[in-house]
């Protein structure tokens, strides 16, 4: 493998790892939906230079376009938002291993839908490794009285992992074929579309702080953790194919915790250490069932 690939795998990972960090900031100056709208706006800036430069063709018919409004939502609009909404209840190192679970939930979802994706005996033993760490997880937020209410903050997490394997699932059905860039750019134009009109619905006023710290987030989630991310993924498919380019998965969870620690002074103990090796070794064994 070329060492421009490694190169765009450790950048990738890196940016998307970074996501969560740069979310718990932005978090705190600005009401969660808005900062997913924002994010996505600038990743759709940043994406629409790359189309017209490239002088990419777009379909124009509503039938072509239908599949993507269902993709946004599942892919961009729903699980941005969940996301940003988690981390204000949970730390960012918790969020970036919870998200990382992405994988486990394709497979049992692309098992009920796909023909051509089962769940094999290995596959069964890395979901049964990584949901154990789930539930690992999940122990730290349940006391005497019940959920406590972090408890939200991860299940808002997971909620949006399963949109995102829904997505992928759905994409796989009905996008194949279609050009990377034009799907990277209307699954963010229609997702964006949609955060906006909740933005409209549910934030009146919308507060908007000029603190340069939450702008830097914003630029930083949507210029590269969304518009670079996006190019570099299509660009690791095409050279590496789906499976390799999917090991960056196991990646970004650690060091979107490392981050939370170094940076955000977030705090590590036993349940979140167990249940993280736990999610990252059952992703490792889904992904080598699916490579196998």
């Amino acid at each position: 493998m070329a060492l421009k690939e490694w190169g765009a795998f450790w950048l990738l990972g890196l940016v998307w790892g970074s996501s969560f960090l740069w979310i718990k900031i932005a978090v705190a100056y600005m009401a969660p939906v808005a900062v997913a709208a924002f994010r996505l706006l600038f990743g759709l800036l940043g994406l629409l230079v790359v189309v017209a430069a490239l002088r990419q063709p777009f379909p124009k018919t509503a039938r072509a376009l239908r599949p993507y409004l269902v993709t946004g939502a599942l892919q961009a609009g729903v699980p941005f938002a969940l996301i940003a909404w988690g981390e204000t209840k949970i730390d960012s190192g918790l969020a970036a291993i919870l998200n990382g679970t992405m994988p486990l939930f394709t497979i049992v979802i692309a098992h009920l839908w796909l023909h051509d994706e089962r769940i094999t005996p290995p596959r069964l033993l890395g979901l049964a490794i990584g949901f154990a760490g789930v539930v690992v997880l999940g122990s730290r937020d349940i006391g005497p009285g019940g959920l406590h209410a972090t408890a939200w903050g991860q299940i808002a997490l997971l909620a949006a992992t399963v949109s995102y394997a829904l997505a992928a699932t759905f994409s796989r059905r009905h996008l194949r074929g279609e050009p990377p860039l034009v799907q990277a750019t209307l699954v963010v134009l229609t997702g964006d579309a949609l955060l906006w009109c909740t933005v409209a619905a549910t934030e009146r006023p919308l507060h908007i702080s000029s603190a340069p710290i939450l702008w830097i987030a914003l630029a930083w989630l949507g210029l590269l953790g969304s518009c670079l991310a996006y190019l570099l993924y299509f660009y690791l498919i095409n050279a590496w194919g789906a499976t390799r380019a999917s090991l960056v998965t196991y990646v970004f969870p650690v060091v979107g915790l490392i981050l939370g620690i170094v940076f955000l002074g977030e705090r590590v103990d036993w349940p979140l250490a167990a249940g993280s090796l736990l999610v990252i070794a059952g992703i490792f064994v889904v992904g080598r069932a699916r490579a196998g």
